[in-house]
């Protein structure tokens, strides 16, 4: 009898063959994720199990729809710089003492300071009135709102300026329905908006409408409404415009949230931030802000993390709400993150609703957070961290968690995460890079002195980027590939392209078709037209197939299947 012609024979060969096989190829996969840390960048985790435990939750996340991101699609206001901070500057009495904050924020390289202009602060006692008159001497209420935009321009800066906080005057019943609370009337509002876009017309462009008006207490005491907060935004909103048409209107940044009861008693009225949005469209507020914004914080993984599932608060979440905004029709706006952090809160701290991170960790999050930003995501603008410095160490005092997001102490002693952004930012916004997908044409990337932008409502942007005969414009790409897009007046030329070091060759452009440059491994492309040349938008395309963690995913979840169907055989 041969081996086989005998099943039992047969049988115990098949065991003895594949007993090894899954034991093996599960301790070398194990082994090298052990050894390389690679499941932490997929995963955001740092401790072994709970990176096994991510693996397992990516494997699911494939049972899932597919989000859809528009990557190819260009959206305005993304092509900026990135870094970002909050500031409570109108919280510094002394005037000195809130420039060396403007001063420490530039030298660690943030372009942008998003900063509140609390309604409460600046009309104070009554309608029209902007008189502080709560200490002597009285003073106009803009001298310290003047002195904080002054200080921006002198530090060449952009502001973001987030209006809320109705004063209590607003309110029939006052501050007993929420000190955040939005006023009776909502004219009201949008007149403070009016005289406040007036006053700095050309000075400021950016404003965030209200805060967080999808969680308490940033209704006040009322039940969340979509509705409402359509009505106040857009009112506002017309009334900015009114006094500005260059202002640039951003929603209340979304709060993240699973919560599903906005009539719930306070402190429980929420309502998740996917579904608020989704009102927020049915309410026909689309046409009411340019930008999205929400926070980012990354809690309790880190940024790295890339797990999708709607119910984990976690770095990956402004995934979902670009997919809700692409099937709104809103892939030309970008996403901002209006707060970004981990919490470093010490082990003596019992409050840990924000996560615990050690002070190194939030530094190379942070870090890590604004580089996946750049590299993966096109549609995202600027990213705030959350916070620069507390005018004092009340939160600390009091034990809240909260203290331990800042960048500075109160006495400007800079933390770990400061000084990781120090040395990582002004590098970046020296040598910018336009990463892959489609950018506007003023992509911060591009260096050039007669390259510019112009309005045009016909653009994909709303705006076409313009280069005259025989000027230069220079950039720095992270890819194989990258394409022109022509605006929408635009005419065939000749370009000369130059990458790196390799000799000028010349491309024809033939409107409407786009250029397309392979940079055989450059990373920086010259442009010179022999006509002028007008820019709809770029894209950058890299020679990627999107296997990276597909594979190692695959080896694991083969050996797991290769041990299943040995412990089957064998019984």
């Amino acid at each position: 009898m041969t081996l086989f012609s005998d099943p039992e024979k047969l049988r115990k060969l098949a065991i003895a063959l594949f007993i090894p096989i899954p034991i093996l190829t599960l301790a070398l996969v194990l082994a090298i994720f052990w050894r390389t840390n690679a499941l932490y960048y997929w995963t955001g985790e740092e401790a072994f199990p709970a990176q096994l435990k991510g693996l397992t939750d990516l494997t699911a996340d494939q049972l899932r729809p597919r989000v859809h991101l528009a990557n190819d699609i260009p959206a305005a206001y993304s092509g900026v710089n990135p870094f970002g901070v909050n500031t409570f500057l109108e919280q510094e009495p002394d005037p000195d003492v809130r420039e060396r904050s403007v001063a420490m924020a530039a030298a660690a390289g943030f372009h942008w300071l998003r900063q509140e202009f609390p309604w409460e602060d600046i009309e104070i006692h009554g309608k029209g009135d902007f008189q502080d008159r709560r200490h002597e001497p009285y003073r106009s209420a803009w001298e310290k709102y003047d002195h904080i935009v002054d200080l921006a321009a002198h530090y060449d800066m952009e502001l973001i300026v987030r209006v809320s906080n109705p004063p209590a005057w607003t309110r029939a019943q006052g501050n007993q329905v929420g000190s955040y609370a939005p006023p009776d009337d909502y004219s009201d509002f949008a007149d403070f908006v009016y005289t406040l876009v007036s006053r700095y017309k050309g000075r400021v462009r950016y404003y965030q409408l209200w805060n967080e008006p999808n969680i308490y207490p940033e209704w006040g005491n009322y039940p969340i409404s979509p509705e409402d907060y359509a009505r106040l935004l857009c009112q506002a909103a017309d009334a900015a415009r009114a006094a500005d048409p260059d202002v640039v209107i951003i929603n209340g940044a979304m709060a993240s949230t699973i919560v599903l009861d906005p009539a719930a008693t306070p402190p429980g009225n929420a309502l998740n931030d996917f579904l608020f949005m989704e009102r927020l469209y049915d309410a026909g507020a689309g046409d009411c802000f340019d930008i999205v914004a929400m926070q980012g914080y990354g809690l309790w993984s880190g940024p790295t993390d890339r797990r999708m599932n709607p119910r984990v608060l976690n770095f990956s979440r402004p995934l979902f709400m670009r997919d809700l905004m692409v099937a709104h029709g809103d892939a030309h706006k970008p996403i901002w993150i209006s707060e970004m952090n981990w919490n470093a809160v010490p082990d003596e701290i019992p409050d840990k609703r924000f996560g615990q991170v050690t002070p190194a960790q939030q530094a190379r999050y942070l870090v890590e957070a604004y580089q996946r930003i750049q590299q993966e995501w096109p549609w995202l603008g600027v990213a705030n961290v959350w916070y620069l410095k507390r005018p004092d160490d009340r939160w600390k005092q009091e034990g809240k968690p909260e203290y331990y997001f800042r960048l500075l102490e109160p006495d400007f002693t800079p933390t770990p995460a400061y000084e990781a952004l120090k040395q990582y930012a002004p590098g970046v916004a020296a040598a910018p890079v336009m990463h892959p997908g489609a950018h506007p044409p003023d992509h911060w990337a591009i260096i050039s002195d007669t390259y510019h932008t112009s309005p045009d409502p016909r653009g994909s942007t709303g705006q076409v980027g313009v280069l005259p005969a025989g000027g230069t414009l220079t950039l720095r790409v992270d890819g194989s590939r990258l394409l022109l897009y022509p605006g929408p007046d635009a005419t065939p030329t000749s370009i000369t392209v130059t990458l790196g070091r390799r000799p000028p060759r010349k491309y024809d452009l033939n409107p409407p078709h786009p250029l397309k440059i392979r940079l055989h491994g450059a990373s920086q492309v010259h442009l010179r037209p022999d006509e002028p040349l007008q820019v709809d938008h770029w894209r950058v395309q890299r020679r990627d197939h999107g296997l990276g963690w597909v594979i190692p995913l695959g080896l694991l979840t083969f050996a797991f299947l290769l041990a299943a169907l040995w412990l089957a055989f064998r019984s």
